[in-house]
């Protein structure tokens, strides 16, 4: 087993947002593997959070969890502040919180793109943002969106979970330009079809669509997309930036 100073991550706090359940879950719980302590970030879901929180603890790690929306720039200050006078700073962010309100957009109200476009863009933003004062200041930083192949392919009835997701690997882009100079890397991860309660609801013909077309013939697995997610946060990544990772079975291959 690995000493605490053979551990990539030893003394570095990660905060994963919307970490109670899913691929969040599974990121907390490879960070805390390679030796970060571990932020759970949950808007409602308390049960799955301290169910979160127990496992990673579970590995020697310290673990909190905060209730935040973080959408709302309020509850982000909050959520960083308390973070940071429990743990520490900041210095690896996976931007993971999202939703979906699929509708062809005929059938799209107002509402549904803008919750979506709230939720997946507004909060990865606000995140960021947050997060950059205390990595500028450390000068080391790893910064991971969760990105979706819908933001590459455009799916039919995903018109605002895709224009999230692609507007949330423009904001990798960028945030990877401006922060280079201070030993700061951003880059985003695009998952493929993954069975989790977001997916649960997804139709069978929607299902099979999505298994077709995918090469590898088979779905991915949340524990595939998090050790994606931890590969970009260590140190060994420190020469990439600005890239997506499509993790998706060669779905977007053509691209």
């Amino acid at each position: 087993m690995a000493t605490e100073q053979q551990l990539p991550l030893a003394g570095r706090i990660a905060l994963i947002t919307g970490s109670g359940q899913g691929i969040g879950r599974a990121a907390a719980q490879r960070l805390a593997q390679a030796g970060a302590d571990i932020v759970i970030n949950y808007r409602s879901n308390t049960t799955a959070a301290a169910e979160a929180q127990s496992s990673i603890e579970a590995l020697g790690r310290k673990c909190i969890t905060i209730q935040a929306d973080v959408s709302q720039e309020e509850d982000v200050i909050r959520l960083f502040k308390e973070a940071t006078q429990s743990l520490g700073p900041i210095t690896i962010l996976v931007n993971n919180a999202g939703t979906t309100r699929d509708k062809l957009i005929l059938q799209m109200q107002l509402a549904d793109f803008e919750h979506v476009m709230d939720s997946n863009l507004r909060s990865t933003f606000l995140c960021t943002k947050a997060a950059l004062r205390s990595m500028m200041k450390a000068r080391w930083g790893r910064i991971v969106n969760v990105a979706s192949v819908a933001g590459l392919l455009g799916p039919v009835g995903q018109a605002n979970y895709g224009s999230s997701k692609a507007a949330i690997i423009a904001l990798t882009l960028s945030t990877a330009r401006e922060m280079a100079s201070r030993n700061i890397t951003a880059n985003a991860v695009a998952p493929g079809f993954v069975p989790t309660e977001l997916t649960s609801t997804v139709s069978e013909s929607v299902r099979k669509y999505m298994l077709d077309s995918t090469p590898l013939g088979r779905f991915g697995t949340i524990d595939e997309v998090a050790a994606a997610i931890c590969f970009l946060c260590m140190p060994e990544a420190g020469y990439i930036t600005g890239q997506v990772l499509s993790v998706d079975g060669g779905m977007s291959m053509h691209i």
